[in-house]
């Protein structure tokens, strides 16, 4: 008898066991979380923003590798200069840059006539009376637009007011004109036209007046100011001269004059 209840006593204590175990929640056998191994993308990230420049930028990265820069740098050319070491970390899949530029406010007319006067004398001596690269400014946000004859003129135009204190983003809407042997012999042409007749040649000698000059496919457009009504007349004649040319328009503002827009719209 004793043999038997101590077999019957261990089936029950056996069937009671696994009863308690089954009413243990699951979670008490989930493994436990690991440690932390740390964010190898979000490491390479910061060691690319170890300067001094950089002080006051945190960048985080998700587990898609998207980075996101966020804090403030003294000049918009720090804020760019991030996003590209930041592009470059390894596991970086994408960059979303919320850097803030918090260097000295200036007046948008103020920012537009300096880096206008800068842009003027950009690459002098480097064809840029083929450049037409046009400038506005909103709150402090800098849009580049117009031509370029190729990626230099327009990379030295975005460097330039990059670096300049008080803007705060810069938009790239230049046009960077195709390579075209034909249009190459249009632009030659065309400023032979303007600048060897005797009323214009004068305005190949000060980069702030030079006739700026065009061409996209045989379409020619002149921009820049002259001094008068007639020099302007007298450009869009020469220019109409040259042989392939398909149009030509005529942006030559007159100096002193208000331009039309502007003049439409008051009326």
């Amino acid at each position: 008898m004793n043999r038997t209840h101590q077999v019957t006593r261990n089936l029950f204590l056996s069937a009671t066991l696994a009863a308690a175990l089954v009413a243990v929640p699951q979670i008490s056998f989930a493994a436990a979380p690991q440690a932390t191994q740390g964010n190898p993308a979000a490491a390479d990230a910061a060691a690319r923003l170890n300067k001094k420049q950089f002080n006051n930028v945190k960048v985080d990265v998700d587990s898609n590798g998207i980075a996101t820069l966020t804090g403030t740098v003294d000049l918009y050319e720090y804020k760019a200069d991030a996003d590209k070491r930041v592009h470059k970390a390894k596991g970086v899949t994408a960059v979303r840059n919320d850097i803030q530029v918090a260097g000295p406010t200036v007046a948008d007319y103020v920012l537009k006539a300096k880096l206008a006067e800068k842009l003027t004398y950009d690459r002098v001596g480097y064809d840029n009376v083929f450049d037409a690269i046009s400038i506005d400014v909103q709150n402090g946000v800098v849009t580049l637009a117009g031509h370029a004859l190729g990626y230099p003129a327009r990379d030295s135009a975005l460097a330039l007011v990059s670096t300049y204190p008080g803007v705060k983003d810069v938009v790239d809407e230049v046009q960077v004109d195709p390579v075209s042997p034909m249009d190459d012999r249009i632009r030659l042409a065309e400023y032979r036209a303007i600048y060897g007749f005797p009323s214009l040649n004068k305005y190949a000698i000060d980069p702030a007046k030079t006739i700026r000059i065009t061409v996209v496919n045989g379409n020619v457009e002149l921009d820049g100011v002259v001094d008068s009504q007639a020099d302007k007349d007298t450009a869009n004649i020469r220019a109409n001269s040259v042989a392939g040319a398909f149009t030509v328009k005529n942006n030559l503002r007159v100096a002193g004059q208000q331009p039309e827009s502007q003049a439409t719209a008051s009326n």
